[in-house]
């Protein structure tokens, strides 16, 4: 019996030895009192009485998880540390440069990794100081997310989407360039884009032309309404042209405006419009409006009707007549035309016409080149157009858009309430016409008929 006390003494010990250890250990409850190595073992920073929640967080930076605080405080007493002066150049002794690129966040730029990061350790991945958003809200202006609408990563919290952290090759630390940055979520726009023949300088320059990145108060985070004033604030002529005109084009009335007609992005024809021109204007123009003086005809139902097409109708541009965002002038006419049937002569009244005809047609009493309607070489537009009170109008003979018959000239024109017939025969030089206002007349370039 006495000779195994020794061995019991033995074990007693060694387990007394081993709580002891197991209870140095959990002092510094999961703050790492061992550096890692087997030994020695050296007193760790972290006890009931100093930092006793280092290392209690869910993300605790390497060097605390691993007991190791002297790596980054470098002491300088018992109990002393010397000042840490460049935050920066310390963390490159582990990490990464983060500050080579051509546009560098300014935290990691003057070396403050710490505005961002906790040194020690954080509810949040990569110690940061605060989740998402909220951290970068802690310098940048909160006011990006209030308006009426709001971007969705800016909604969600997520920047991240968009802008690097650290350090980029584009300006504002985006991810690439701004374009490129949307159609990284707007696919459909990207597609879209190759495949179209023409597309507006903003959209090539930058999408932040017109939407702001963030929120706003018009929807698509315009910059302003998009159905109108966005696109005046550089269309500047244009504006003036709507302020100024008198006679307005009801197409601007509509609820879409400006993009009744036109595509903001892109589009396979001039002028960003949405269908080949003449046949946007016959999307509206397909049916008759208004009464009396003021009625509009039914465009379509005229050209279908009718085969011969004024030039202007023939390269399907009503725009080359009719300005199409007001204008000063009788049906939004880009220049003067009279619309009666009896005026007095001025060239002056029929610029529109004398933008493509020649302006001497009717000065000429006698001529043999200027018009094909002479008599010999007696100036029929002469006789009819230049009078002092009652000459007779484009008008009065021809139609501005289509016929059936040669030179557009009509079947018949508005009277006042009478339908006055023209009753045009065409031969090969020269022709005849019965209309409402005199006997039939006949007219010929090469032998001049003597009309009784």
């Amino acid at each position: 019996m006495h000779g195994k006390m020794p061995c019991v003494v033995l074990v007693l010990f060694v387990l007394a030895a081993g709580m002891q250890l197991l209870s140095f250990s959990g002092s510094a409850g999961n703050a790492f009192a061992l550096s890692g190595q087997s030994s020695p073992l050296k007193a760790s920073c972290v006890t009931a009485d100093c930092h006793g929640k280092m290392g209690t967080e869910k993300f605790v930076h390497g060097p605390a998880a691993t007991g190791d605080c002297t790596f980054c405080h470098k002491q300088s007493g018992k109990h002393s540390f010397e000042p840490i002066k460049d935050t920066g150049k310390l963390c490159a002794e582990c990490h990464e440069r983060l500050d080579t690129h051509k546009y560098v966040h300014a935290p990691v730029k003057q070396g403050k990794c710490f505005t961002c990061h906790d040194s020690h350790q954080s509810p949040n991945k990569y110690q940061l100081r605060a989740a998402g958003a909220e951290l970068c809200f802690k310098c940048h202006d909160r006011s990006i997310m209030k308006g009426k609408f709001v971007h969705g990563p800016v909604a969600v919290g997520s920047c991240t989407t968009c802008h690097a952290v650290h350090q980029g090759d584009y300006p504002k630390l985006l991810r690439t360039t701004v374009n490129q940055v949307c159609f990284e979520c707007h696919a459909d726009k990207a597609e879209a884009f190759k495949s179209k023949k023409f597309t507006h300088a903003p959209v090539q320059k930058s999408c932040t032309e017109c939407h702001d990145a963030h929120n706003g108060e018009f929807r698509y985070n315009l910059k302003a309404d998009g159905s109108e004033d966005l696109c005046l604030g550089c269309h500047r002529d244009k504006q003036s042209d709507i302020n100024s005109a008198t006679v307005k084009h009801k197409g601007l009335a509509t609820d879409r405006k400006c993009l009744a007609c036109h595509d903001p992005h892109v589009s396979d024809y001039v002028k960003q419009l949405t269908m080949q021109p003449a046949d946007l204007c016959m999307s509206c123009h397909n049916k008759e409006y208004g009464a009396g003086a003021t009625r509009v005809a039914n465009m379509k139902a005229i050209l279908d009707s009718n085969t011969d097409y004024h030039g202007p109708i023939k390269q399907k541009d009503c725009s080359g007549c009719h300005n199409t965002h007001g204008s000063k002038n009788f049906r939004i006419l880009r220049e003067n035309f009279p619309p009666v049937f009896y005026a007095g002569y001025n060239p002056e009244n029929y610029k529109l016409c004398f933008m493509c005809h020649e302006k001497s047609l009717a000065d000429d009493a006698r001529t043999t080149k200027l018009t094909a309607f002479r008599n010999g070489d007696q100036n029929l537009h002469f006789v009819h157009v230049n009078k002092t009170v009652k000459g007779r109008t484009c008008r009065a003979c021809h139609d501005a858009h289509a016929t059936n018959n040669p030179r557009h000239i009509r079947d018949s024109v508005p009277f006042n309430a009478w339908k006055l017939p023209v009753g045009f025969e065409k031969t090969a030089d020269g022709g005849s016409c019965l209309p409402g206002c005199h006997k039939q007349f006949f007219y010929d370039r090469k032998h001049a008929v003597k009309n009784q």
